[in-house]
């Protein structure tokens, strides 16, 4: 396990399994930024965030992905609200071993999907390390042919026609049903507008593309590709609002 991944597992156990405020002070830069709309910059105010968590609050992780020094994690979060969320969170980790950046998206969890698969189901494990170049080779060039570019003729140079588990919960599995989903999408007014693709976190077989965009308003997407074999194979992803207020000067990215 890299240094920056057992850090960012350790810290947010501490914050967010045990609800501690004192872990701010173990592991959080005195500089840190934050991006969330969730919390105002600094680590006095990820202390307070903490200090309010209700009884019962906890975190359900499903995986974890580091590049470097980042770290991403993707579970759902219970207590934030009445509903659970599912949330990607990516945090950056100093030289001194302490967060210093926090990105995040929360989307609230579905029951009843498209495809029968949760939003956080599936393989966890990175178990294809070698790989970790080509496929975000093939992620990033997918992200600005397909998303951004909006050229829909290359879809299967990048997706595979076999294999394709969908886990946004308004679309079935396989190609089909993406393109049944975005032609809904469309009719209600959200089409799938990618304009800048931010960060591309890549560990083994996972990609994790954070973009900016528009999906009837604008959008934060944070979107999990699984790639086997040189195709991408399987998605998760939560598609956030962008507030039109945020609680620091940092933006959503």
């Amino acid at each position: 396990m890299s240094n920056a991944k057992n850090t960012v597992l350790t810290a947010a156990g501490e914050l967010f399994g045990q609800r501690d405020p004192s872990a701010v002070d173990r592991w959080v830069a005195a500089d840190y930024r934050q991006h969330s709309a969730l919390a105002a910059d600094g680590p006095e105010a990820l202390r307070q965030l903490v200090a309010g968590l209700p009884d019962g609050f906890r975190y359900e992780g499903a995986r974890v992905i580091a590049d470097g020094d980042l770290v991403a994690l993707h579970g759902v979060y219970h207590g934030f609200g009445p509903d659970p969320l599912v949330a990607f969170d990516v945090f950056r980790v100093d030289a001194d071993g302490r967060l210093v950046e926090h990105w995040d998206a929360l989307t609230p969890l579905v029951r009843d999907t498209a495809s029968g698969r949760s939003q956080t189901d599936g393989p966890a494990q990175v178990t294809a390390p070698d790989e970790t170049e080509a496929n975000r080779t093939l992620v990033a060039a997918f992200a600005q042919q397909v998303l951004v570019g909006a050229d829909y003729s290359v879809l299967t140079d990048y997706i595979s026609t076999e294999t394709y588990h969908q886990h946004n919960p308004e679309a079935a599995d396989g190609l089909d049903g993406f393109g049944a989903a975005a032609a809904k999408w469309a009719e209600q007014g959200r089409n799938l507008v990618y304009k800048t693709v931010h960060q591309v976190i890549a560990e083994g077989e996972f990609v994790l593309l954070q973009s900016e965009g528009e999906f009837g308003v604008p959008v934060a997407y944070y979107d999990l590709f699984r790639v086997q074999g040189g195709k991408i194979v399987e998605h998760w992803d939560v598609i956030a609002p962008v507030p039109a207020e945020l609680p620091h000067g940092n933006g959503l990215f």
